[in-house]
């Protein structure tokens, strides 16, 4: 038997997510105690994956397989749909067909294009694909495209109301021309909706988190690793590094947007180690071991006219001649001090031994 599941083009899973998708529909159509093979391909213009089973069991009888295909397999694709929060091959509005293809998102620039065509495109692309469970994990995808969901101070009267307005930012990260209601889009992304995104994708982040942790303890098993170069080289692996600070430039936040699994999380919810306080500690501990390995760190140059090998501290800077001189041993006379040779003699005439 031969099975190919298909999955929507921004759906790219992890390894361990597809197992568990495919081990729930081998049990919905009634293969779940046969042997089988599963196969990821992405030759095609959509990830999918090859199920190869047989219909034989242990006992030698064997599964019916008339219209499986009509009635256990479509049954089960439309349950583990709702159950892994997969795109659905049915009913999508004519919003969600635009997704089938690539859409070429860019920074919006305020007064360049129409605000909210431009707020409207990044998020089509943005809302239904990455993987977000807060405003704040939310924001910190829109803030790559120059755009921020905002509810209003506490006190304010969108707040108040459940309200919520997308704006454009600046190069600096500020709110910039007239904010546009969520209500006012096709799509309607507003707080409800919103909150709905977070149920479904918080039991998500299970599969994904793996590789992020993965790919930040990667870097940090190279030398003088500091922040830029931590943001640097996860950029490289498809994670941004979206940072929170204060008005004095202090560091109180960090979220990784990783664009492979279109998986977003907070660095506190990842684990100490990944937290803004636990990056700026690891970076601080590759640095100073760096340093002190720099100290430690003894090169030998030459071999003294005494035999005494001389060495330079990197750290001090101490010469090899000053370090020769402080090798050097002190001279000393084959003679005996007149005291002692008195002393010999007179134990030698008594009978006594001249050794002490």
């Amino acid at each position: 038997m031969h099975i190919s599941l298909n999955f929507h083009p921004s759906e790219k899973y992890a390894d361990e997510k597809l197992l568990k998708i495919a081990d729930a529909y081998m049990q919905k159509i009634g293969f779940g105690e046969q042997p089988y093979l599963v196969y990821r391909h992405e030759d095609a213009g959509h990830p999918h994956i090859h199920l190869v089973s047989i219909k034989v069991r242990e006992d030698g009888s064997r599964i019916d397989m008339q219209n499986i295909g009509k009635n256990q397999s479509e049954t089960a694709r439309k349950e583990i749909e709702k159950q892994f929060n997969l795109v659905r091959a049915e009913g999508s509005k004519a919003e969600d067909n635009a997704l089938l293809k690539p859409i070429a998102v860019g920074k919006v620039s305020y007064g360049k294009t129409a605000s909210k065509k431009a707020i409207s495109g990044v998020l089509s692309s943005v809302l239904f694909n990455y993987k977000y469970s807060s405003l704040a994990e939310l924001n910190a995808v829109l803030q790559l495209y120059n755009i921020k969901a905002d509810r209003g101070g506490e006190g304010s009267r969108i707040f108040k109301a459940g309200g919520l307005v997308y704006r454009i930012l600046d190069k600096e990260g500020k709110a910039i021309g007239v904010p546009i209601k969520a209500s006012d889009f096709a799509m309607k992304p507003t707080l409800a909706f919103l909150e709905k995104r977070y149920v479904l994708n918080s039991s998500e982040k299970t599969f994904e988190k793996r590789r992020i942790k993965t790919e930040v303890d990667t870097v940090f098993l190279s030398k003088n690793v500091d922040m830029d170069r931590l943001v640097f080289e996860l950029r490289k692996e498809g994670i941004d590094t979206v940072l929170r600070k204060s008005d004095t430039g202090q560091l109180y936040g960090i979220t990784y947007v990783d664009h492979i699994t279109k998986c977003v999380l907070n660095g506190s919810m990842m684990g100490k180690n990944y937290s803004a306080k636990g990056i700026l500690e690891r970076c601080f501990e590759t640095v100073k071991t760096q340093e002190i390995s720099k100290v430690k760190k003894m090169q030998c140059h030459d071999i003294s006219e005494h035999g005494i090998p001389v060495f330079e501290s990197a750290s001090q800077g101490l010469s090899a001649k000053v370090l020769g001189e402080l090798f050097k041993p002190e001279w000393q006379s084959d003679n005996l001090p007149g005291a002692l040779r008195r002393k010999r003699r007179r134990r030698k005439k008594r009978g006594g031994s001249e050794l002490n």
